[in-house]
């Protein structure tokens, strides 16, 4: 969400104060202006930052400076101080959505202040949540986290942390649908080893994970293979009989375009490029079979 869409000066001027770091002009404006915490932007209308609440812009998530200000906790306390004063019937709500966007995020990660976010949040009265959502966006860090704040380890969890001893324990008792993410989330992270246990009759090999599991849910697990670059993810998912003809919900491509595509991507790995070129082969192989 661009700066230049919020047409409220006042909600502007609060938001350039959270992304400069200048606790004393927010203290100024949210003492002249408490409403500003109540206050929900009418646009975006959609999406998973649909009229956001001050607080939220705290996490960079949807990106608009690719950082956040060192001094983050402090602009954070102060916001949440406010609400607390003004707002307490939605504390518990504007907290527990402002930490699924740091979990998700990659400029509070980047910034190196994810993790003290999260327990500030979690502090102040967030509900925990969000692990395989952390997971979706490759933050393990903050998703190992919220594991520690009391987050229930789950198989897909323990898959996505690589977390072998655990895979093994909770594997043999695992819901038909914990398998079935589970699986989802070997390929995407490329660990044939996990790939290779969870893969049964039972479990539908080219489904795509449901909304509500906060993993990604627009790909199969032999996309999300090939977009690990992991070649014998890829064998082990055709053996299995993997559909190399379905289309991602989102880009709308098969399993080899997306191969293709990311060979030319310019910020991919030479050597992830390398196992692509060889997965791409094996898809064109088993296109040219059928």
């Amino acid at each position: 969400m661009e700066a230049i869409e919020i047409t409220d000066p006042l909600f502007r001027e609060a938001v350039t104060a959270i992304d400069t770091g200048n606790v004393t002009a927010l203290e100024n404006l949210l003492a002249q202006h408490p409403e500003l915490v109540t206050r929900r932007l009418d646009k975006p209308e959609q999406g998973y930052f649909q009229r956001p609440f001050l607080l939220w812009f705290i996490a960079d998530n949807p990106i608009r400076n690719g950082r956040v200000p060192s001094n983050i906790t402090d602009i954070t306390q102060v916001l949440i101080a406010a609400i607390q004063k003004h707002a307490p019937d939605t504390l518990s709500m504007q907290l527990t959505e402002a930490l699924g966007l740091v979990v998700t995020g990659s400029s509070t990660r980047g910034s190196g202040v994810q993790i003290a976010l999260i327990d500030q949040l979690i502090a102040a009265g967030a509900t925990p949540n969000g692990v395989l959502s952390a997971l979706a966006h490759n933050n393990t860090a903050a998703a190992q986290q919220l594991l520690e704040r009391g987050v229930p380890l789950t198989l897909p969890a323990a898959v996505g942390l690589q977390l072998t001893d655990s895979v093994n324990q909770l594997l043999p008792t695992a819901s038909k649908e914990d398998r079935q993410l589970a699986l989802v989330l070997a390929a995407f992270y490329g660990n044939a080893t996990f790939l290779s246990l969870l893969i049964s009759p039972d479990i539908d090999i080219n489904a795509t994970p449901d909304t509500a599991t906060g993993f990604h849910r627009h790909a199969t697990a032999l996309h999300q293979a090939v977009s690990a670059a992991c070649p014998e993810c890829v064998q082990l998912l055709l053996a299995a009989g993997a559909d190399t003809g379905i289309k991602d919900h989102i880009y709308r491509g098969t399993p080899l375009d997306w191969a293709e595509h990311l060979l030319t991507a310019d910020d991919y790995p030479a050597d992830a490029k390398e196992r692509l070129a060889q997965i791409a082969g094996y898809l064109r192989n088993k296109y040219s079979t059928c």
